[in-house]
């Protein structure tokens, strides 16, 4: 019996843009695998509801794998693709195995042979980056800093370092809640040179991606709210 293939399938990353911003390939590979891995169950049933394709959700079949799942389980979740059957891992926001736990299940795929198809889709990542007019050639997604302010700072200042010794460009994201810390963090303890840019709801009707010097910044009072936000920076 061959085996069937684990889609790596993109979803939105603002409310509502499904139908717009994915293409024909994503649309396709849901509507032709009924077995789901998901970040959240709920979640994924609304996201494949929105994009209007005629399924009967009752119909597909969901497995939560989370930050929690650990690797024995992700091993048995996989079993309907070595029985033949197309599987698709969805995230929360954006594309599976990118900052998701969805790279787990592709870890276990390849150990067993079984063909990886990553899907086009939105990247909250990329999109910040291609906005941000930063060094492209060069950069480094560091996911989230520590909670704890010490220790925020002193990964900040790190990371301001390494980006002025190499010429690299700074990738992390935050918590929404806590986005306007955060942005306080970067405009108090970075050098007034360096560039910063503040890319949030991409994608979504407020979509905002500036880049200033952290001097310009100062001179603004931005407020981020709770909206999803990519930061990045880049030391000179």
């Amino acid at each position: 019996m061959s085996k069937g293939q684990l889609f790596l399938i993109p979803s939105t990353i603002a409310d509502g843009t499904g139908p717009e911003i994915l293409n024909e390939q994503v649309k396709h590979a849901i509507l032709n695998t009924s077995f789901f891995l998901a970040e959240n169950i709920r979640e994924a049933r609304r996201f494949i509801s929105s994009l209007r394709l005629g399924i009967d959700i009752s119909s597909l079949k969901f497995e939560q794998l989370d930050k929690k799942t650990q690797e024995v389980d992700v091993k048995k979740l996989l079993k309907p693709l070595l029985q033949g059957e197309n599987m698709g891992v969805l995230s929360d926001a954006g594309c599976p195995g990118v900052a998701d736990p969805g790279a787990l299940a592709v870890k276990v795929a390849h150990q067993r042979n079984i063909r990886v198809v990553p899907l086009v889709g939105p990247s909250s990542l990329l999109l910040g980056l291609m906005g941000s007019g930063l060094n492209g050639q060069s950069f480094a997604f560091v996911g989230y800093l520590p909670i704890k302010t010490g220790e925020a700072i002193k990964r900040i200042q790190a990371l301001e370092l390494t980006s002025r010794k190499i010429n690299q460009t700074q990738l992390f994201i935050e918590t929404p809640y806590r986005s306007d810390r955060m942005l306080e963090l970067l405009l108090k303890h970075l050098h007034s040179s360096t560039s910063l840019t503040i890319a949030s709801d991409l994608t979504g009707k407020s979509e905002f991606i500036i880049t200033k010097l952290v001097s310009q910044w100062r001179q603004i009072q931005h407020t981020i709210g709770k909206t999803p936000t990519v930061f990045l920076f880049l030391a000179e």
